[in-house]
């Protein structure tokens, strides 16, 4: 019957019948893998899942598995190194029944997994690499006459009898490899109403939902996804819950607080600094917040009506201004590597320590000098599958800078190492008994002066070690490193010297894999003596929040004075232009990765035509900032001409 509906000839079919090795998964592993990332739809990836026994409960959705990224660039060079780990519940497994045989047939049952077994990955690095390049073969294998490959679905299992890995199916991926890559939506209001409330503007996108306050951690279990979350800040550890809301409104915070820097990774719009938004709100009442009208942003009562417009990535001008991006959250790295960027202009590595590690990377080394037994078992239970609490940090760690860095690759990433201030370092899980109490922590022990200080130096011992582990054992060669609020000449010295004792030395004999070091430049002493400074380093970038803060002297995250920060004042543009007639005069590489660029056009235009190397946008901001800079730099050509 297929061949008469398919118009087949019967006699011009051959049949054959395949006789096939049962592979026993039942007692080892199994799962399924695509050539890549079913999200994003990102290319150079393979994403595997797997889990004990049999593989239809990841089939079926039904079992929470372990997952795995390999990068397949760096895979075919030789590079034999897992990009991510998760680790999943995997609460159950599929096995074949004792009863099946009193029946004379096959049957199968779910059985709880150990503890053992819920805490183990089922896959091993080097039997994740096997199916990785099972995967690769298998797509190159489907690859048409042209040599455009075929993105795959597959299924393996492996074989608890003979310990062998299978491929047990394979066929054309159909959905995400399916959908246009070039096109993205922006958003508008159609419908007029007064606005309620104002706030400083987080996004560009418009979002209706009901209201839920939050005031505290335990009210997070009322949360429903869809909700517009509405509190008096945020915390880290509210990701989770942020990561399914319609959006976030927040009393409290400026345009680099942790809520807005959130909010603009997770795509959802927000706004910060709303006055009394908890008690002018209530819970269960419909707004509609709109980011979509600039730097300020509003709410209204109701569900308004607005509209999507898309945009042609393939259409956008190019520009001789490299336009980078500004990436905290490696979740959303290969999603954003989809805009016509020129690599990463600020990597942030405390956002991946706040969000995949949670633990203070001292307590990690020293668990025996944390306040209490709670916290311990906390530590203990957060290393599992590791052997230790450093080996945990700087797998993560490493994990977290590789999903940014390959997702961009061979683009430059540049990573800049951690820069917490003191009170958030003591929010970290264990980091109350590390961490000194200061009065203004913004201008504390932070930055440079932490790396080679005897109270942390161990801890930078292990981001150097990550970095150290991402760019050559992954080999991820496209990795600068960064140096944060620097002060001094003094410190600009120390921490390179810190830096080569920790294995990160610009001396490498390949010159494709010679390690670049940059600076921020976000304190006034770092454009007074700018022509010293590149001499130490690589690269410049300008941080436009703190220089703006530390010009005007202004704290940038007091309520009291917000209205006094603006990185338009005419004493933060001459110290901006100073930097980069500096850095320029010694061939130095220099960009912004400040807030400035993506908020206003204005100062993207100052810029531009002083000849910045880069600016760094955040990913909302690029569709905005791309043509301003490509009518700027078309001008500045017909004035020469």
């Amino acid at each position: 019957m297929y061949r008469i509906n398919n118009g087949f000839d019967h006699f011009q079919v051959a049949l054959s019948v395949g006789v096939m090795k049962m592979v026993r998964a039942d007692c080892a592993s199994s799962g399924v893998m695509f050539s890549l990332d079913t999200d994003s739809g990102y290319r150079d990836a393979v994403f595997i899942t797997g889990s004990w026994g049999l593989g239809e409960n990841i089939v079926q959705g039904i079992v929470d598995p372990d997952e795995f990224y390999v990068h397949k660039p760096t895979f075919e060079l030789g590079h034999r190194s897992v990009l991510s780990h998760r680790l999943g519940d995997k609460e159950i497994k599929m096995v074949y029944s004792n009863d099946a045989k009193k029946n004379n047939r096959s049957d199968v049952k779910n059985v709880a997994t150990s503890k053992h077994e819920r805490q183990k990955f089922c896959l091993s690095d080097d039997e994740v690499l096997t199916l990785a390049d099972y995967a690769i073969k298998t797509e190159m294998h489907f690859s048409d006459s042209f040599g455009d490959l075929c993105p795959m679905d597959m299924e393996w299992a492996k074989d608890g009898i003979d310990g062998q890995l299978y491929l047990i199916q394979a066929r054309p991926e159909t959905v995400i490899s399916q959908r246009p890559s070039n096109i993205l939506e922006t958003f508008k209001l159609t419908e007029a109403a007064p606005s309620i409330a104002r706030g400083r503007a987080v996004g560009a996108r418009i979002a209706s939902g009901q209201v839920r306050i939050i005031g505290n951690k335990q009210q997070l279990e009322e949360f429903k996804p869809g909700e517009i979350l509405v509190a008096s800040t945020t915390n880290p550890d509210w990701v989770a819950v942020m990561a399914t809301a319609a959006g976030v409104i927040t009393e409290h915070g400026g345009r680099t607080c942790h809520a807005a820097i959130v909010a603009r990774e997770l795509g959802i719009p927000a706004l910060v600094g709303v006055t009394n938004a908890t008690q002018r709100l209530l819970n269960g009442q419909t707004i509609t917040l709109s980011c979509a009208d600039g730097a300020d942003g509003s709410v209204y009562y109701g569900e308004l009506a607005f509209v999507t417009e898309t945009h042609n990535l393939d259409l956008l001008p190019h520009t001789k201004t490299d336009i980078m991006l500004n990436i905290a959250s490696p979740d959303n790295a290969f999603r954003a590597s989809r805009l016509p960027s020129a690599g990463v202009g600020l990597a942030r590595m405390e956002f991946i320590i706040n969000n995949h590690i949670k633990a203070h990377p001292l307590a990690l080394i020293n668990p025996e000098k944390t306040e209490s037994s709670a916290v311990r078992k906390i530590l203990a239970e957060l290393i599992k599958p590791y052997a230790c609490g450093p080996d945990f940090f700087v797998a993560k760690l490493a994990e977290g800078i590789g999903m940014i860095a390959a997702a961009f690759y061979p683009r430059p990433v540049v990573v800049r190492f951690s820069d917490f201030k003191t009170n958030e370092y003591a929010g970290l899980i264990g980091g109350k008994n590390f961490e000194p109490n200061e009065a203004n922590p913004m201008i504390g022990f932070r930055g440079a002066v932490r790396y080679g200080h005897p109270d942390y130096e161990a801890g930078f011992a292990l981001e150097c070690a990550a970095l150290k582990f991402a760019r050559e054992k992954m080999g991820l060669t496209n990795i600068i490193a960064m140096v944060p609020f620097c002060r001094s000449l003094k410190e600009a010295d120390n921490v390179i010297q810190t830096m080569a004792k920790y294995g990160l030395a610009r001396e490498v004999v390949d010159s494709d894999a010679q390690l670049q070091i940059f600076m921020m430049c976000e304190v006034p002493n770092n454009v007074v003596l700018i022509n010293q400074f590149c001499q130490l380093f690589d690269g410049i970038s300008i941080g436009s929040n703190d220089l703006t803060q530390l010009v005007l002297g202004v704290d940038r995250e007091s309520d009291l004075v917000a209205s006094e920060f603006d990185e338009r004042d005419p004493g933060v543009l001459e110290m901006m232009r100073q930097a980069i007639v500096g850095a320029h005069l010694h061939n130095r590489h220099i960009g912004i990765c400040g807030q400035a660029a993506s908020d206003f056009p204005e100062v993207a235009e100052f810029l531009v035509k002083l000849g910045i190397d880069s600016m760094s946008l955040n990913p909302d901001a690029l569709l905005r900032i791309l043509p301003v800079v490509a009518r700027i730099e078309d001008s500045i050509t017909n004035q020469s001409l």
